[in-house]
C-alpha cells in the first residue's frame, strides 16, 4: 500500500468529505477519488461507502485509517533518523588508504577527527574502486597515463599531482649526476612494485626509453621498506616526491627525459557525501593535504613542490 493513498483515507476519515480532502493536500477532487480506488483494489473488502451525496468510511475503512497513524508516524521516524545520521558531524567515518597515504596523513587526520576509523588496504589500481563498498572514503593513486577512475559510479575528489624520483643512496654514482636521463638509471638494478600496482608502467618506460629492460632485482610495495634497501647499496627506486619520509641517507631525483607523476584522488560514492561527518573529515584531509576543500567551489590542487 502506498503511505500517500493511506494518508488520503486518513484524511477522508478526519475532514469528512473528498472536496475538505483535495483542499488540505492541495490537489483536485477527482485526484483524490482516483488514488482512493488504487488504494480500494488492493483490499478485500470495501474502505469506503456512499451515504447521500458523502463518500464516508466503512468499519474497515478506519480500522486501516486508523493504522495509517501508526504507519505516518513510523514513516516521519524513519525520515527523522535518516536526517539526524545525514547530519551528525560526529558519525564514525572509515577512511581507507594505501601504506605511504596511510603514513602520511593518518596521524595528522586521527588528530583532528578523532572519530575517524583507519585501514590500510594495498591493493593493485583496478581494485580501488570496489573499495568504496566497503569504506566511506578510499585514497587511491594511479599513474598519468592509467585508466581513469570509473567516474559514472563513483566521485573522484583530487587531491594532489605528486612528482615520482628516482631514489638512490647518497653515496651512489648516480648522485651527482645533472641532469639524470632514462639511460643512466637504467643500467643499475631496481626495485618493482608487484605486478598490478602503480610505478610498475614507469618502470617499462624508463626501459623503452633508455632502449633497454632494466634489472628488477626486487618487488617490493612498501615505500618504506623499498627506502630502506635503496639507502644500503647501489639498488634504485622509484619514490613519490611529496609523501616519502625525509631521509638524509637518500637522494631523490627527477629524470630530466621522462617525467613521472601520480594522481592521488579520494574515491568514495556519491550517496556517502550526503552525510555532514565525511564532507568535514573531506575537508579536513584536503586541508592537511594542501588542497582546497571541494564544497566551496574553490580550485584544484596546488603543484607539487619542487625538491
Amino acid at each position: 500500500m502506498d503511505p500517500h493513498h493511506l494518508r488520503l483515507l486518513r484524511e477522508l476519515g478526519e475532514r469528512g468529505s473528498v472536496a475538505a480532502v483535495a483542499r488540505a493536500v492541495r490537489i483536485t477532487p477527482s485526484a483524490v477519488s482516483q488514488q482512493l480506488n488504487v488504494l480500494q483494489r488492493s483490499a478485500r473488502v470495501p474502505l469506503t461507502e456512499r451515504r447521500g451525496r458523502r463518500l464516508v468510511l466503512t468499519p474497515a475503512g478506519e480500522a486501516l485509517a486508523a493504522a495509517a497513524v501508526d504507519v505516518m508516524a513510523a514513516l516521519d521516524r524513519a525520515a527523522r533518523a535518516v536526517g539526524d545520521h545525514l547530519d551528525d558531524e560526529d558519525s564514525a567515518v572509515t577512511v581507507a588508504a594505501y601504506h605511504s597515504a596511510g603514513l602520511s596523513w593518518f596521524a595528522p587526520l586521527l588528530a583532528r577527527s578523532p572519530g575517524v576509523r583507519c585501514f590500510d588496504e594495498d591493493v593493485p589500481h583496478a581494485e580501488f574502486p570496489a573499495l568504496v563498498g566497503d569504506y566511506d572514503l578510499v585514497i587511491a593513486h594511479r599513474l598519468a597515463h592509467s585508466p581513469p577512475w570509473p567516474a559514472e559510479r563513483l566521485t573522484v575528489i583530487p587531491l594532489m599531482i605528486e612528482p615520482l624520483y628516482v631514489a638512490m643512496s647518497v653515496d651512489h654514482p648516480l648522485a651527482g649526476r645533472d641532469p639524470l636521463r632514462a639511460v643512466d638509471v637504467s643500467a643499475w638494478p631496481w626495485i618493482s612494485t608487484h605486478t598490478g600496482f602503480p610505478l610498475e608502467g614507469i618502470l617499462a618506460a624508463i626501459a623503452a626509453t633508455a632502449g633497454r629492460p632494466l634489472d628488477v632485482r626486487h618487488r617490493i610495495n612498501e615505500f618504506t621498506v623499498a627506502a630502506s634497501v635503496v639507502a644500503g647499496g647501489a639498488v634504485l627506486a622509484l619514490l613519490p616526491g611529496r609523501t616519502t619520509a625525509p631521509d638524509p641517507r637518500l637522494v631523490l631525483r627527477p629524470l630530466a627525459d621522462l617525467p613521472a607523476v601520480r594522481h592521488i584522488d579520494v574515491l568514495t560514492r556519491p550517496e556517502t557525501l550526503h552525510r555532514a561527518a565525511v564532507r568535514t573529515v573531506l575537508t579536513t584531509l584536503r586541508e592537511i593535504v594542501g588542497a582546497p576543500s571541494p564544497f566551496i567551489g574553490a580550485p584544484g590542487p596546488r603543484p607539487p613542490a619542487s625538491r
